[in-house]
This record gives C-alpha cells, sequence and structure tokens, in this order.
C-alpha cells in the first residue's frame, strides 16, 4: 500500500507544471549526454562492422532505418497514451505530451520512409512499392501531420486536446496493421527479424550495432520530448500571461 501510495504521489507531483519543469531541468542533461554516447558507440559500431554478403554496404542503412521505424510507432504509442490521460484521468500535461510526440514522431516516420527508399532501390529494383507495410507506414506519416495542423488550426486548447486525443485513439488502429502487415499479407517487406519468436534472425555481428542504434534513438526521443514539453509549457504560460495583460489593459 505504501509503494502504491508514493507511486500515485509521484503522478500527482508530475501533473504540477512546475515540478515537471524543474525534473526536466535535471534530466535533461543526462539524457542527452547518454544520447550522444550511444550513437558514438553505435556510430562506431555501425561503420567497423563487415559489410553483408548480400546487401554489400548497404546493410548499413539498417542501422538508422528500423531504430526510426521502430521509433516512429513508439511515438504514437506515446501519443495514444497521452490521449488516454486527456480523456480518462485529465491529466494537465497528457495533452501537452502528445502534441510534442506528434512533431517527433513524424521526423521519425519520414527518416523511415526516406531511407527505406534509399534501401528499397538496390534490393527491391524500386524506390517504392505500395504494398501493406510500406502503404500504413505512409499513412502514419499523414496521420501525424493532421495532428498536427489540427493543434495548430484550432484556436481553443482544451477543445483541441480533446478532439486530437479521440483522433489519435481511432488512429491507433494502424499501428498493430504495421506490425502485422508482413504476417497479414504477401509484401516486399521482410518479416520480423528482431523480435520474433525463435529469437532474432539477425547475425549478432549485425544485431549488437543495431540495437545500440535502437538505444540510441529511444533515448533521443525522449531527450526531444521532454525538451519540447519543458518548452510549450513555457509558451503556454506566456501565453496565459500575455492574456491577461491584455484583460488587465482592457479593463483600466
Amino acid at each position: 500500500m505504501r509503494e502504491r501510495s508514493l507511486a500515485i504521489r509521484s503522478f500527482t507531483d508530475l501533473a504540477n507544471p512546475t515540478r515537471f519543469v524543474a525534473l526536466a531541468g535535471r534530466l535533461l542533461p543526462w539524457l542527452a549526454s547518454l544520447t550522444a554516447l550511444l550513437f558514438a558507440v553505435g556510430l562506431t559500431l555501425c561503420f567497423t562492422t563487415a559489410a553483408d554478403y548480400q546487401q554489400g554496404e548497404t546493410v548499413r542503412i539498417m542501422y538508422i532505418h528500423v531504430p526510426a521505424a521502430w521509433l516512429s510507432m513508439m511515438g504514437y504509442t506515446v501519443m495514444a497514451a497521452s490521449a488516454l490521460g486527456t480523456l480518462v484521468w485529465r491529466h494537465p500535461l497528457a495533452d501537452v505530451a502528445a502534441k510534442c510526440a506528434a512533431p517527433i514522431g513524424a521526423g521519425f516516420t519520414a527518416l523511415a520512409l526516406v531511407t527505406g527508399s534509399l534501401w528499397g532501390k538496390p534490393m527491391w529494383g524500386t524506390w517504392w512499392v505500395w504494398d501493406a507495410r510500406l502503404t500504413s507506414v505512409f499513412i502514419l506519416f499523414l496521420m501525424y501531420l493532421g495532428l498536427i495542423a489540427l493543434n495548430r488550426a484550432m484556436d481553443d486548447a482544451g477543445r483541441a486536446a480533446k478532439v486530437s486525443a479521440v483522433l489519435i485513439l481511432v488512429g491507433f488502429v494502424n499501428i498493430p496493421i504495421i506490425k502485422f502487415s508482413v504476417d497479414w499479407w504477401n509484401t516486399l517487406h521482410q518479416p520480423a527479424s528482431v523480435l520474433r519468436l525463435g529469437g532474432s534472425a539477425i547475425d549478432p555481428e549485425f544485431l549488437r550495432p543495431l540495437l545500440v542504434m535502437a538505444l540510441a534513438f529511444t533515448c533521443l526521443f525522449f531527450t526531444l520530448h521532454l525538451a519540447a514539453m519543458r518548452t510549450e509549457i513555457w509558451r503556454r504560460r506566456i501565453a496565459a500571461m500575455r492574456r491577461q495583460a491584455a484583460r488587465g489593459a482592457a479593463s483600466a
């Protein structure tokens, strides 16, 4: 019971924007340093491992493409969890988390699409095919852009938060479609080879740099997300102060 009460208290404390900003300020230098270290190790491993006997040097694109694809789905999952926080728990920072995750998720999705095309040309002989995996990821990218546009188009922040939360949860159905599309339909895209029953199908020489780069990209996501949330909180505070000053000037 004591541990549960401490967890609830910590969750409640983070609902306070001032405490969250202070915590983010303490965590960001450590997260940024860890991200830089992981990228240094990961990139070193990427360029020192041997080329693949089939793919040649193009196998190195995998170390960027695969983590970016994972993060594109994780970003939307973070948004879906935040949407639940907005609609169910009314967490004050849930909308901030969802709004700030959208541009980051869109960036990773765009990176996954571009690197996938660069990888697909020498492997498949074409830059793009409208198969299930590629099409569902492209739809994910459009969903990110639509949510970003919606947040910028609506002046009422509270209404925008609720509408966005509903749309995010409806769109979450695309995430399992992306994940299992290679199993449900015939596609050019290779099936899951890292996280699968029976263990990874990738040789350890290629798996090690891939996992390090995945950790680096994950830390980069949370570093950018924390920084963006802190900036958004400051932006909302400044906007509130300006509105209050404008009301004061109007009533004077």
